[in-house]
């Protein structure tokens, strides 16, 4: 009795850690030109960062991000396999330390708005 207790304790322990990792909203759109791609810290949805004549409404264009809701380690294995980004609209630190990480921006390319980083990246071919 005091076994299944343990366990079922140890289950409810891991369920409330998988609630509570950090997540990230990726969303990939494909065209002619190759994949564009849509990415955000999920508790960044639904917020409007602005500072001087910039602002990121997360709240109005939510749905431009959300798409798949991923553990950072599975964004990052779905960002590794898209063969072709031409553009990439990246938004939150977990996000953009991905494309980092990764080679496909370097820091300089980083902006901030009320301190949160963020990449518009445009291939123009």
């Amino acid at each position: 009795m005091v076994r299944n207790a343990i366990q079922h304790h140890v289950l409810l322990l891991l369920q409330i850690r998988v609630i509570l990792l950090p997540k990230i909203y990726l969303k990939s759109y494909v065209t002619e030109k190759g994949t564009m791609i849509a990415m955000c810290d999920a508790e960044l949805i639904g917020k409007v960062l602005s500072e001087g004549k910039m602002e990121l409404n997360l709240d109005r264009y939510a749905d431009f991000y959300k798409g798949q809701l991923l553990e950072p380690a599975e964004a990052e294995r779905n960002i590794k396999e898209e063969p072709s980004i031409y553009s990439a609209n990246v938004v939150g630190n977990r996000s953009v330390n991905i494309l980092i990480k990764n080679g496909i921006v370097g820091k300089e390319d980083v902006k901030q708005v009320e301190g949160v980083p963020f990449v518009h990246l445009y291939n123009v071919l």
